[in-house]
């Protein structure tokens, strides 16, 4: 029996974007710049699934720019205010000490080009206020880039609120939504965004297809040169098929959120209530402005990555953090922003549920969480310690 419970990293397909998919395999294979009639039928397609997207974004097609993902859209985002702050001698970018590291790497690359970056303090429970960003606007800043859901810990933030700010000052607001699009309801205009990222992967679409939404007088900058697709701003022929995936799976995910947040929330706050029961375990994140899906805890006394293999073994599916940092040894960068200590940061599991999970998948993680926690610390000296008060105890 396999749980799958990190739909934060990536979903599984749906039915519904395989079957878009195919037609674009078989039949409608055309490149949508040709001008023969295969390629123009690819186009019309093209043209379709823009439009169907930019309706569900509350948006115009002209808007939208399709791309390889959240990673892409967000450098294409961030990159597009930059220049546009270069010509106007605005330098100054605002942000957050837990974005997503496709925002963070961006910034930092900017900084070493003379940008000035200003990260907020997220606080305890991982979320930023519209009067923190309107405290930090100053003359000369060109850019506010705030995530609209954290990916680890799940924390909402205030967009609507923010975005007002930012269009008061006349400043530029993006948003990395890819944890959010599909799961919670957005309205571009009425939240005064500027720029939008999404990703496909994280609401049953394809991988490697994503979105850049623009608003409409905003000078987009080109991150990848080489062809005129994209009306200019972004080279090499589109991803017909994988456009239909994630046009199909986006339609899917709005029409039915709010049957499948309310299953979704119901199971996330059985997990919550069960595993805060265990001793010396912290929840991390907002606890009530949190994604539906997301569980994600510290457990004193153990290591994420023990925890995270042996779970494993009895077919939990689960991450410690984001799968963009799988590979390094630092605590997640997101834990240590909201103040959690390097040893309480390494101890982290992040479940993220879909509407695919079931009561009793919750059951048997309940069942087997406790017990590896308890294994788990059982072989840890550190723990010794603290149970034998030669050490405190942080949670």
């Amino acid at each position: 029996m396999t749980i799958y419970a990190d739909n934060a990293a990536t979903t599984k397909m749906s039915r519904t974007a395989i079957d878009a998919m195919l037609p674009y395999f078989e039949h409608i294979y055309g490149n949508p710049s040709s001008l023969h009639t295969v390629g123009q039928n690819a186009a019309e397609a093209l043209d379709e699934f823009r439009g169907t997207i930019a309706k569900t974004l509350g948006v115009t097609a002209q808007e939208i720019y399709f791309t390889s993902g959240g990673s892409e859209s967000d450098n294409q985002a961030i990159l597009t205010a930059a220049r546009y702050g270069e010509r106007k001698d605005k330098r100054h970018i605002i942000s957050t000490a837990f974005e997503h590291h496709a925002v963070l790497h961006t910034l930092k690359k900017l900084e070493k080009q003379g940008y000035e970056i200003e990260l907020l303090d997220v606080g305890p429970t991982g979320t930023i206020t519209a009067e923190q960003v309107k405290n930090a606007i100053r003359f000369d800043t060109c850019l506010v880039t705030v995530m609209y859901a954290n990916n680890e810990i799940g924390s909402v933030m205030p967009i609507a609120e923010i975005g007002k700010v930012c269009r008061e000052h006349g400043v530029y607001f993006h948003t990395d939504a890819v944890q959010a699009v599909g799961h919670l309801p957005i309205n571009i205009p009425e939240q005064n965004i500027d720029m939008l990222s999404l990703s496909a992967h994280k609401f049953h679409g394809p991988k490697g297809v994503g979105v850049l939404y623009v608003r409409r007088g905003i000078p987009v900058a080109t991150l990848i040169e080489g062809g005129a697709q994209e009306r200019g701003k972004r080279a090499g022929t589109e991803n017909l098929a994988g456009i239909a995936g994630m046009t199909a799976a986006l339609t899917e995910a709005v029409t039915n959120m709010e049957e499948n947040n309310r299953k979704v929330q119901r199971l996330r706050d059985r997990l919550i209530e069960g595993l805060t029961k265990i001793p010396h375990s912290a929840l991390n994140g907002d606890p009530v402005n949190r994604l539906p899906g997301n569980v994600h805890l510290c457990f004193e006394g153990i290591e994420g990555e023990s925890l995270l293999l042996m779970l494993d073994e009895y077919g939990i599916c689960a991450s410690s953090g984001s799968a963009c940092t799988s590979g390094s040894l630092d605590p997640s960068h997101v834990l240590l922003a909201i103040g959690r200590p390097h040893e309480i940061a390494h101890g982290s599991l992040r479940l993220s549920l879909s509407e695919e999970n079931t009561d009793e998948d919750v059951d048997v993680m309940l069942e087997k969480i406790p017990e590896v926690v308890e294994y788990l610390r059982n072989m840890s000296p550190l723990w010794r310690d603290k149970v034998n008060g030669k050490k405190e105890f942080v949670l």
